[in-house]
């Protein structure tokens, strides 16, 4: 699995011109899953997104949590983020899972969140076409792959 962890001061996601979700203050997810992911990746990923301490404290320095912050969190499936582009130009995605293995373990995922953080997750449509508005806080912009854990 890849993520684009973007620390927000607004973020939300439209489908045919309709707001589905939006969050203040938080975190938005963009998830891409690979043919070979499980749910350890999937909890491996909640567990570190969790608690990654990139909200400033009072004194301005990135030492708080999502948690810590009270913050919210949406979550945007995005299968582009598992791209092979070494060649050519067009890129391929032979190792984006298909939807019998992407779907389980998205809703899974979402899930998790919602036993950590309860009502604080909104998500957008799997395999929709939306459009997704944010407000970047910081610029903080983090990537993360359970294929480099180590």
């Amino acid at each position: 699995m890849k993520v684009v962890i973007q620390r927000v001061k607004s973020s939300s996601v439209q489908i045919n011109q309709k707001i589905k979700s939006e969050i203040e203050r938080g975190l938005l997810v963009f998830i891409g899953i690979c043919h070979d992911d499980t749910k350890s990746d999937a909890e491996w990923l909640v567990n570190k997104i969790l608690n990654l301490r990139i909200f400033n404290d009072k004194q301005g320095v990135m030492n708080e949590s999502l948690i810590d912050v009270n913050g919210e969190i949406l979550i945007i499936s995005q299968f582009t983020l598992m791209a092979l582009t070494k060649k050519g130009n067009r890129p391929s995605y032979i190792r984006s899972a298909p939807h019998k293995i992407a779907i389980p373990l998205y809703e899974y995922f979402v899930e998790m969140f919602k036993v950590k953080i309860y009502d604080k997750v909104k998500t957008g449509v799997f395999a929709a076409d939306m459009e997704v508005k944010l407000v970047n806080d910081g610029p903080v912009t983090i990537l993360m792959d359970t294929k480099n854990r180590e």
